[in-house]
């Protein structure tokens, strides 16, 4: 009989995974945003193209995770929005193919949430940033993968990045608001 649990180990509670190397499962990801539009409402969108390599470290507080987007798989649902976040107003996607995070260690913990700092680059301009991550828990899947859940999440000022495009409104405000709030999801498994 072959042994279905996955290879785990306790830290301060949880139920972790081992150290090693897990990517993250294209399958069972996003990689999205959520922007003000003209004050009043908010766009949903994603990256469909991103790639993550998760190093689980021996002392789970200096894991540490590097990540790609593709700057060019944006996708709000309208084509003629993702076509102008790709141009030079915004992502400039032709001459910057890729958004990249590295992370520069765990700030803090508690329970299964942490505070992960790291490097955003966007457009060639690196700024520090800190994702609050869930841990949502390990397992094993039907194909004897092993791997692991979380959800994190992080704001950031797009004007910081270099995204200053924008049009003024008659009735006040701006048709794009300056934060954006990033919204991650996935699954990793281990390589």
């Amino acid at each position: 009989m072959t042994d279905t649990s996955p290879v785990t180990r306790q830290f301060e509670g949880l139920t972790i995974p081992a150290p090693g190397t897990y990517e993250l499962d294209q399958a069972h990801k996003v990689v999205g945003f959520v922007a003000r539009h003209m004050m009043v409402s908010k766009v949903r969108g994603v990256f469909d193209q991103a790639t993550a390599t998760i190093t689980v470290a021996e002392d789970p507080l200096e894991s540490s995770v590097v990540a790609t987007i593709q700057a060019a798989s944006i996708n709000t649902g309208a084509p003629d929005r993702d076509n102008h976040l790709r141009s030079g107003d915004f992502l400039e996607s032709e001459k910057y193919e890729t958004l990249e995070f590295r992370s520069t260690g765990v700030k803090s913990h508690s329970g299964n949430e942490f505070v992960l700092s790291g490097d955003l680059t966007i457009k060639d301009v690196t700024r520090s940033v800190d994702l609050k991550v869930e841990f949502e828990g390990v397992g094993r899947s039907p194909f004897g993968q092993d791997i692991f859940g979380f959800t994190a999440s992080t704001e950031i000022d797009r004007e910081d990045f270099g995204l200053t495009w924008n049009v003024a409104l008659e009735t006040g405000g701006v048709l794009v608001g300056k934060k954006i709030k990033i919204e991650l999801e996935g699954e990793a498994i281990r390589q």
